[in-house]
């Protein structure tokens, strides 16, 4: 996700920690003069050693890359991590493709009251000696990279605690040129590897178009963190992909988080040496044409719509009426679907719940006989930990966009052997089923399209955020608004069928936890609660006592820059009746802060859960993922999905048309 800050983004609020301030009456100190080079280990700037570091970085894989060990001096950097615990505030956030603690803008710190600033002279001498000329034509030098802006400072302070992770991306925005990570993990306690967090490295390969490179499945070089070490390299658009690894449980003391200070060095600014003029804009626009041709060329899984659905596809029963369930279309149902949700009373409750929010959740969809059956054959598959893509089953890619293994929809030469095959080939494309959702969403709709059953596996898999037109929050802009003007205009019914066999995930009923009964409650609306909750003992400043294993499909509001975004009314849909929520102004990666567990931007979360059934009503400026999923959750996510298009009028009576 080239355009979305992550790893070094920093908090617009000031990194101290609120407290009383000292007297500020008397003005800060100047500091004394610093020999820059006292700043780093002895021997560091030896030619020898300089020469070492290029040799290296110029035989490096999967692209070129550095790593030195104990950079700084070791006084000053402890001191460093002592002023950063002690006297910073960090932010929790979490997004589609992060999970972390931040603390403020640190390039900021000659801005702070300077009863502030006598808290920091330790990280202020350290921003000034990685920023400054000396260092700069260092990295130069090493990475032949070019000139490097001494003005424009970019770092942060992050803290990785067990759960949290960086997703796939590239860190290409604006103006930056080098990337670099220095670790403040503890002194005196070694980070062992088994505890995660490494930085990875992935490879690329050029996509069919011969010039698009797109991130490998999984990542080639993997680089520990470790005390006073740096890593670093240049940001290249589509090919200096890497990804930060979750971090798993290391521990209950703050000797044992993962803290790194990560920024970014940038081209020179106008008026420095080495400014170019119109270079920034330059790499804007190479930004912005890789994040097009990466849309295009991406490896994306589609469903082939030829199936064989036991008299009951698409193609039968043109003159069916769509307004009742006929005693064949029920004998049909009944074989998948608790009775239940088939009767008269239970489908008006869903086109009533469904009116009012656009959306509905229902528990235990799948009949008795059918889920056992189901559940029988996932059970055993799900024990696997990084399960490999084995045929028919393959891996979504690339992993800048999502990764997941999925299963499409069976041509009609195979029958179906398993019963998600089933679910893909007989139920999901068939007519009845076509006619239950229009009945329960009081819709007309188009045939099925893109069915995928999908396995999220705990430790690897996630979706990033993206409206159904193609574009990605942060990718063709920071609203996540692609192009398109018929896509923005379309409208369609997506439903998910939870088929996840562990249990743990949140949102279970209480009486039998989703895995018997022939029926349940339906749920209408946003469902904001029901994330798995991993209780782990934490210090009271990074706490996570209550943090998520993941696994949740969410859908937010994007920015829609045409709404009245002051204004909380609702609109009628014209094709639905439904009511739809004006969307609002918001970050479209951020959704959870400290500050805000739940953001009014979102609007539909889908839980990880066994036997459950959701219908959502999309238009294309909603974003939509599914959280990455921890190693600590007890299985993998398991789901069936598939989306119909909300027909204008008469287009249903011209496909019949058609098909004559």
């Amino acid at each position: 996700m080239a355009k979305r800050k992550a790893e070094g983004t920093a908090a617009p609020s000031s990194p101290v920690k609120k407290g009383k301030p000292s007297k500020a009456s008397s003005p800060a100190p100047a500091p004394a003069p610093v020999d820059v080079k006292s700043s780093f280990r002895k021997g560091l700037f030896d030619k020898a050693v300089q020469a070492q570091y290029r040799e290296e970085y110029a035989s490096s894989t999967p692209y070129k890359h550095a790593v030195i060990h104990s950079l700084i001096d070791d006084a000053l950097l402890r001191s460093v991590r002592t002023e950063a615990l002690t006297s910073l505030h960090f932010t929790p956030k979490e997004t589609d493709i992060y999970r972390i603690h931040q603390s403020g803008d640190l390039a900021n710190l000659d801005g702070l009251p300077r009863a502030m600033q006598r808290l920091l002279p330790s990280l202020r001498q350290l921003r000034d000696a990685l920023y400054s000329k000396t260092f700069r034509d260092y990295v130069c030098a090493v990475t032949g990279c070019g000139a490097l802006s001494g003005t424009k400072t970019d770092m942060a302070i992050n803290v990785y605690t067990p759960g949290s992770h960086l997703l796939t991306h590239d860190d290409v925005i604006g103006s930056r040129r080098v990337s670099y990570i220095l670790y403040l993990t503890s002194p005196d306690s070694p980070w062992q590897e088994s505890w995660g967090g490494a930085l990875r490295l992935y490879p690329t390969v050029v996509a069919d178009d011969g010039i698009t490179r797109v991130p490998e499945p999984m990542w080639e070089k993997v680089i520990p963190p470790a005390w006073n070490q740096l890593s670093f390299f240049e940001v290249q658009p589509g090919l200096s992909f890497h990804d930060v690894e979750e971090v798993y449980e290391c521990g209950d003391d703050e000797e044992r988080i993962r803290m790194a200070i990560s920024g970014w060095f940038h081209i020179p600014q106008e008026g420095e040496e080495g400014y170019i003029p119109g270079l920034e804009e330059e790499l804007a626009e190479k930004s912005s044409l890789q994040q097009l041709q990466t849309v295009t060329e991406e490896v994306k899984p589609q469903a082939d719509n030829n199936s064989n659905n036991n008299n009951n596809n698409e193609e039968d029963d043109e003159a069916s009426d769509d307004t009742i369930l006929t005693e064949a279309d029920l004998t049909f149902l009944l074989q998948y679907i608790a009775p239940t949700y088939l009767t008269p009373d239970t489908l008006e409750e869903l086109r009533d719940a469904f009116r009012e929010d656009s959306s509905v959740q229902i528990t235990h969809f799948l009949s008795k006989s059918f889920s056992a059956k189901l559940k029988a054959h996932l059970d055993p598959l799900d024990s696997a930990l990084h399960a490999a893509p084995t045929p028919p089953w393959r891996v979504a890619t690339p992993p800048h966009k999502h990764r997941y293994l999925y299963l499409q929809q069976q041509g009609s030469s195979r029958a179906p052997t398993t019963p998600i095959d089933e679910l893909l080939t007989i139920l999901f494309p068939s007519r009845p089923f076509r006619k239950l959702l229009q009945l329960a969403t009081d819709t007309q709709l188009t045939p099925a399209g893109n069915l995928l059953a999908r396995r999220f596996r705990r430790g690897l898999d996630y979706t990033l955020a993206t409206g159904y037109g193609g574009a990605g929050a942060g990718e063709i802009d920071e609203n996540g608004e692609g192009d398109g003007e018929a896509a923005a205009a379309a409208m369609r019914v997506e439903v998910c069928l939870g088929v996840t066999p562990s249990r743990g995930w949140g949102g279970e009923e209480e009486d039998d936890d989703g895995r018997e009964g022939e029926g349940g409650k339906t749920a209408g609306g946003a469902k904001k609660k029901g994330k798995a909750k991993m209780k782990v003992p934490r210090p009271s400043k990074f706490d996570d006592s209550e943090r998520s294993v993941g696994g949740y499909e969410m859908y937010m509001a994007g920015d829609d820059s045409d709404s009245d975004t002051s204004s909380d009314d609702d609109d009628d849909d014209e094709n639905t009746g439904a009511k739809k929520k004006k969307s609002k102004k918001s970050d479209p990666a951020i959704y959870k802060t400290a500050k805000a567990d739940d953001d009014d931007s979102v609007l539909f979360t889908m839980p990880a859960a066994w036997n459950r059934f959701s219908i959502v009503l999309r238009d294309a400026g909603v974003l939509k993922f599914v959280k990455y999923v921890s190693q600590s959750a007890r299985g993998d996510r398991w789901d069936v999905v598939g989306e119909w298009g909300v027909a204008e009028d008469g287009e249903e009576g011209e496909e019949k048309q058609e098909r004559k």
